[in-house]
């Protein structure tokens, strides 16, 4: 086996630069549960351990520190109450309460909720944090709003906003991607130039198509992306724009805001196909993930899990070994869920260290 020349931070930066890595960077997602069961069936202490010896170069995710007003018993900072639902395997934590959804107009919104202020985070913590790992890449900033804003109105409520209510969705999105913007900015600031990657997200994509229209997208959301980047760029970091799904038909938008990377290349979904993502977009994307967790991870057999990390390599990167020509980060396409067997996880990283080696 080859010997490793560079750390986890100067692999990822040769992929983002264009150059080349001594091995395709490998990135890790997962559930907590499935992590769980990784570190069980590895017999190690830790993720970290488990990570060590798959050589993953997991980035070093970095926010701020909330110090604001303590918020009442089972609600968040935006004051929206959260329940641990079970699906059997696992459980995610759920909004079950949406504090804007009985206001009618900005100006209700205004008078009767107190939106969270920039100065309920404290960032001083970040320069030791990144101290203590010089060798791996770091991650910080960034924005997903539309996330939160339907979670303050109401998933269903949020998707009719947009045609019902717009001036509500250009209030809130302002509130929203301005909170974001000054919390990356302080971070750039108590850390400059130390960010790598800012995470630049919203998930667009279904399964079939997109889940707003493409007119939707470039007013809602493309302007105030656009300003995201600007900051991420500003600063020297790389905008890493996560979007789940069917998402073809917005890519040339994401590009045209600047977006470098897109994760998490889900090829299942309709118009996702790798040959053609790599064809039309791979000189300006970066692909990261495309290892299907729809399919191949929960109920694939290792050799399945095997043949898509060489299938990724040969599309997305170019070529395995020393035909890999850039611009591919090996990850999943999405959380590791538990209903994954660990030694399709764990074949997973072999294979990419195996197979991921450039000379």
């Amino acid at each position: 086996m080859p010997k490793e020349t560079m750390t986890p931070k100067e692999r990822w930066l040769a992929v983002l630069e264009r150059k080349q890595p001594d091995r395709v960077p490998m990135d890790y997602w997962a559930t907590g549960e499935a992590s769980e069961k990784l570190v069980a069936h590895l017999g190690v202490g830790d993720l970290g351990e488990a990570l060590k010896q798959l050589h993953v170069d997991t980035p070093l995710t970095l926010g701020g520190r909330y110090v604001g007003p303590e918020p009442p018993k089972g609600k968040d900072h935006w004051g929206v109450e959260h329940r641990s639902v079970d699906y059997g395997t696992g459980t995610y934590q759920e909004g079950v309460s949406s504090p804007l959804a009985d206001f009618e107009t900005p100006e209700e919104i205004e008078a009767g909720y107190t939106w969270p202020s920039p100065d309920w985070w404290d960032y001083s913590h970040l320069p030791e944090a990144v101290e203590k790992a010089p060798e791996r890449p770091v991650r910080a900033g960034g924005s997903e709003p539309f996330l939160t804003y339907k979670q303050l109105r109401g998933e269903a409520q949020a998707f009719m906003d947009l045609i019902l209510n717009p001036e509500i969705v250009r209030y809130s999105l302002d509130k929203l991607y301005g909170l974001a913007y000054e919390g990356t900015r302080r971070i750039y600031e108590t850390i400059p130039g130390k960010v790598n990657i800012s995470y630049v997200a919203e998930d667009l994509g279904g399964q079939e198509d997109l889940m707003y229209s493409p007119d939707h997208i470039r007013e809602f959301f493309f302007p105030w992306m656009r300003k995201m980047v600007d900051l991420v760029h500003e600063a020297g970091a790389y905008a890493f724009h996560h979007t789940d799904g069917a998402a073809r038909k917005i890519i040339p938008g994401l590009i045209d805001v600047g977006m470098d990377v897109l994760n998490p290349v889900q090829w299942r979904c309709k118009g996702m196909e790798r040959e053609g993502l790599k064809r039309d977009f791979g000189d300006k994307l970066v692909f990261h993930g495309a290892v299907d967790n729809q399919q191949t991870i929960p109920f694939g057999t290792v050799e399945d899990v095997r043949n898509e990390i060489r299938e990724n390599l040969e599309i997305l990167g170019g070529g395995v070994g020393a035909d890999y020509a850039g611009g591919y980060i090996i990850a999943p396409c999405h959380n590791i869920q538990a209903v994954g067997p660990p030694e399709n996880v764990v074949a997973l990283y072999e294979a990419g260290y195996e197979m991921g080696w450039t000379s």
